[in-house]
């Protein structure tokens, strides 16, 4: 936790990986797309840290294969972090807490880049957020839904679950963005190269415009939302999604109880809701 929080990850020692990826706010910063060192604006949206060990890849585009491999990512991206690896490792030295920590988790290698992203990995690997209503409904406690919920349970189970599947409820796989309708020229605007997703790492056509599966727990705090953070409302993402996925067009009551259903899915951290988490809680 503490490196996750150590601004001397960043070039000028100003951003650490919270400040893409806030405790506090869902796992995420709540922008359309995250701002790095400098204040420049990166291309994509910063998905949520919370239950990411659940994923097949990190990133949008799958192109880390792990935690330990996406940690190491933005650190020397100069348009997040603007850092060089080796100079990272030299300012953590001097501070004794973290010599004396790695010498003794990390005998072989102490204090290097491997030993540094694994350490953030294995963080990130506790940020599991569960108890939420949902999960003490499937544990029996059938009182937790209400009928709204249930009802949007039940529309969510017919239309979503093929794809939003799996502990954290996505994650698992690559979809195209516009199964049905060409999501982009909806939403409008160029196409910026992050809209070509997935094709970025593989090169392929067939990969065009796919992208890693959203999660879905906790997600009533992880906007604004898709790769382009381009939708503030979770209303806005599901009708949006009806159309350019399936073809449909939800019903504004539909949209509602599908809307009540994923508020259920927001878990918790340290045995307190992310709706209530404070700066204090994650210390």
């Amino acid at each position: 936790m503490q490196l996750f929080h150590d601004r001397r990850l960043s070039g000028d020692d100003t951003l650490n990986c919270a400040s893409c990826h806030d405790l506090i706010r869902g796992g995420t910063d709540h922008a359309k797309v995250a701002t790095g060192i400098l204040g420049q604006q990166g291309p994509i949206n910063s998905p949520t840290v919370y239950n990411a060990m659940y994923n097949l890849a990190q990133f949008w585009d799958g192109r880390a294969k792990d935690l330990q491999e996406q940690a190491a990512g933005p650190v020397a991206n100069p348009v997040e972090m603007g850092a060089q690896w080796d100079e990272v490792v030299e300012k953590l030295k001097q501070g004794p807490e973290y010599r004396d920590a790695f010498a003794k988790l990390y005998p072989e290698q102490g204090l290097n880049k491997t030993s540094v992203t694994d350490a953030i990995a294995v963080f990130e690997q506790s940020l599991v957020t569960g108890n939420s209503r949902f999960d003490q409904y499937l544990r029996g406690n059938t009182a937790m839904l209400t009928g709204d919920e249930m009802q949007g349970y039940a529309l969510f189970k017919s239309n979503c679950a093929s794809c939003h599947a799996g502990p954290a409820l996505g994650g698992l796989s690559y979809e195209k963005m516009g199964v049905k309708r060409d999501y982009f020229k909806l939403r409008g605007g160029e196409l910026t190269d992050a809209d070509n997703g997935r094709f970025n790492v593989t090169k392929q056509e067939k990969d065009r415009h796919f992208f890693k599966v959203p999660v879905l727990r906790n997600i009533e705090l992880t906007y604004p939302y898709f790769h382009d953070g381009s939708v503030a409302s979770l209303a806005d993402a599901i009708r949006i999604m009806g159309e350019v996925q399936l073809g449909k067009n939800f019903s504004n009551d539909e949209i509602t109880k599908l809307v009540a259903f994923l508020k259920t899915l927001t878990g918790e951290y340290k045995g307190k809701s992310l709706t209530q988490l404070t700066a204090e809680d994650i210390q």
